[in-house]
């Protein structure tokens, strides 16, 4: 036989349940919403741990290319692409994506993608989908092993960033500007001297374009040698988006 209630049993049994599962969702909404917006952030602590990159180099670049302001702090976000020199972020990684696939169908293949902004007409050969490349993960550790031979080239990390941005001068030291004052702005770790990486399962080199060779010079910018390009490296000269 079915228990009937009264409705003033129920009003007095509901709207108890309800208040309490609206006030215990609301940490868990908060959490959420702040993890997407850190995924850069939780990304770069990974590579950084695996790599042996400065944890606050990683940050810094990845605010310098997507980073905007929220709530007064300068974020980086990870659906974010910077077609033909225009900057968009995107809501979310499958909109970015389905931007991403828009842009690409046409002539030009010159969108750059991801925290690091990683661009597609030099790197996309790199993964195996878009999705990948756009993966946060993929996309800062790519960055990384880049960044760990232009700090074996250059001697600090300084001049490393700023042969990861150009090799023109004047683009690298614009670039460094930019770069310094959102490194500043950072209480992660000092940058005078790579830290040892804290490894715990190696991981090897699946890009090919960064794999050292005998007979290859190493390259001063990830654009393959023999296409002139005004583009220095990962990045835009303009500094991100």
């Amino acid at each position: 036989m079915p228990v009937i209630f009264s409705s003033s049993v129920l009003r007095h049994t509901v709207w108890p349940i309800v208040l309490v599962t609206v006030i215990l969702s609301k940490p868990v909404i908060a959490q959420a919403r702040a993890e997407h917006v850190n995924i850069c952030d939780l990304a770069a602590e990974q590579v950084a741990s695996e790599t042996g990159v400065p944890l606050s180099i990683l940050k810094a670049i990845s605010r310098t290319e997507t980073g905007r302001e929220k709530n007064g702090r300068l974020e980086p976000w990870p659906w974010a692409i910077n077609a033909a020199g225009k900057g968009l972020w995107l809501a979310s990684k499958s909109a970015a994506i389905n931007e991403a696939r828009r842009r690409l169908s046409g002539a030009s293949q010159n969108v750059d993608i991801g925290c690091f902004q990683l661009n597609y007409r030099w790197h996309g050969g790199e993964f195996s989908t878009l999705e990948q490349m756009f993966d946060p993960v993929t996309n800062a550790r790519y960055a990384a092993k880049f960044l760990n031979r232009l700090f074996d080239e250059k001697g600090n990390w300084m001049r490393a960033v700023g042969a990861y941005h150009s090799r023109t001068p004047k683009h690298a030291v614009r670039y460094k500007r930019r770069f310094s004052e959102i490194h500043t702005q950072l209480d992660v770790e000092t940058t005078s001297a790579r830290p040892a990486a804290k490894v715990v399962q190696k991981q090897s080199n699946q890009f090919p374009l960064l794999r050292r060779s005998a007979t290859q010079p190493r390259l001063g910018s990830l654009v393959p040698l023999g296409h002139e390009t005004s583009r220095g490296g990962l990045l835009r000269q303009t500094g991100g988006i």
